[in-house]
């Protein structure tokens, strides 16, 4: 049986483009380029590994800065030209500090500061664990979360009356806007009680999508490679 690596399309350097992507929220981190010996790496140590372009050599994700990617899957587009890590990030995923490479936006023409290309709910959660942590002064979260969980159960059972009673009302801008609420306070929630929405996603992966294939199982099917 041929190695996974042979139905690549390497390139006349023999790199193929990588995607790493944050495998809790989606977000799209980075764009490097591995080797056969990159993705090898990549596979027997369970953290990302890349070949660099303009050095030629060989590079591990966070050797210098710290920020180190654990793989958690590894993905082969249908072509076979690109491949995706899906990745535990530690720290910023780019150099300049933010935590995509692709933190702008073209507006007019010009780049502009954009938001995070992960769920959006992902990054309602971590604006809601920042408000825990930073109690700022006039901050409707502050204020939920000093009064403690029976004052956000009781407004999570209000926004789903009030979700309830928009459903019944003709047009959908009422249901989106409630809708809204409903899911801002069940962050919220699930906030203050300790369960990280990473594992809201895994419940419903177990459902409704298809069985993980985490790294170990990757490696132990991995053939031989030929570099």
């Amino acid at each position: 049986m041929s190695s996974w690596m042979d139905r690549l399309k390497f390139d006349e350097r023999g790199l193929v483009a990588v995607v790493a992507q944050e495998a809790e929220t989606g977000e799209v981190l980075m764009l490097a380029w591995a080797d056969r010996d990159a993705l090898s790496r990549t596979l027997e140590t369970g953290r990302a590994h890349y070949r660099s372009r303009s050095r030629g050599a060989l590079w591990r994700k966070g050797e210098t800065s710290g920020y180190v990617q654990e793989v958690r899957e590894v993905r082969v587009d249908c072509d076979g030209d690109a491949v995706l890590y899906r990745v535990a990030q530690t720290g910023p995923a780019c150099h300049t500090g933010e935590g995509s490479c692709f933190h702008r936006r073209v507006e007019e023409g010009g780049l502009e500061p954009a938001p995070g290309t992960g769920h959006v709910l992902s990054r309602v959660e971590e604006i809601v664990r920042d408000r825990e942590a930073a109690r700022p002064d006039g901050s409707y979260t502050t204020y939920l979360f000093e009064k403690g969980v029976d004052k956000i159960l009781k407004k999570l059972g209000e926004e789903t009356a009030e979700t309830i009673v928009a459903a019944k009302n003709p047009g959908t801008d009422e249901l989106r806007s409630e809708s809204a609420d409903l899911l801002f306070h069940l962050v919220v929630l699930l906030r203050a009680r300790g369960l990280p929405l990473a594992e809201v996603w895994d419940e419903l992966e177990r459902r409704f999508g298809a069985p993980p294939r985490d790294l170990e199982k990757l490696r132990a099917a991995r053939a031989p490679d030929h570099s």
